[in-house]
């Protein structure tokens, strides 16, 4: 792999943007929260897919984003506490809610979600996500993780062979993965030069 690209994942944790905010105990838990409520905006950001159950939605950017500023432990609890409170309040994508959401097509998506975040959180942890290059990497790696329960939740949930569903629940969806891991490449270094900014020295 080119050196421009390589994530070091052997390297000591570093802090993550959430770090930059005072506080500890409180501060994670309103973190937490904020997770979860982004998660939850996002959602209702959904596209149908002709032919395919699982529609495109904000959900993935979310992911990406909450994992990389609050790291692997903040992350996945907040993913974890997303997909709880979707079993009760309607902040699912579409304004869905309860198991029934979790046994769909749409059920290993959820799974993702957590998995994808802590792995995003722990290579933010590694400076992954403070240069474009390898932020878009996390972002890509972080989504790719995603669709593994994905698609075999799908295959279950739907009943159909092997090439429908990793078309309709995995190539399909390959553009606009594309463009949030851009996004996130974009947004995450741009975070990191504003605290640069006002923290000047702590990223040394």
């Amino acid at each position: 792999m080119n050196a421009t690209f390589a994530i070091p994942t052997t390297a000591p944790r570093r802090g993550v943007l959430a770090d930059a905010l005072p506080g500890s105990r409180v501060r994670d838990l309103a973190l937490v929260l904020g997770g979860v409520g982004l998660m939850a905006l996002l959602a209702q950001v959904s596209i149908k897919v002709p032919g395919s159950p699982v529609p495109i939605t904000g959900q993935t950017l979310g992911v990406g984003l909450v994992g990389a500023t609050l790291g692997l432990r903040r992350g996945a609890s907040s993913l974890l506490l997303y997909v709880l409170m979707g079993l009760l309040l309607p902040i699912y994508a579409d304004g869905a809610s309860g198991w029934g959401v979790v046994w769909s097509a749409n059920g290993g998506y959820l799974v993702g979600f957590v998995l994808a975040a802590a792995l995003v959180g722990w290579l933010a942890e590694r400076g992954a996500d403070r240069k474009v290059a390898t932020a878009a990497l996390a972002f890509a790696v972080g989504q790719l993780l995603i669709f593994v329960p994905g698609v075999i939740g799908l295959k279950i949930a739907a009943g159909q062979d092997w090439g429908w569903t990793i078309h309709y629940g995995f190539t399909v969806f390959i553009y606009g993965g594309l463009v949030k891991a851009a996004i996130g490449a974009a947004v995450l270094p741009s975070a990191w030069r504003l605290v640069r900014g006002t923290h000047q020295g702590d990223d040394n």
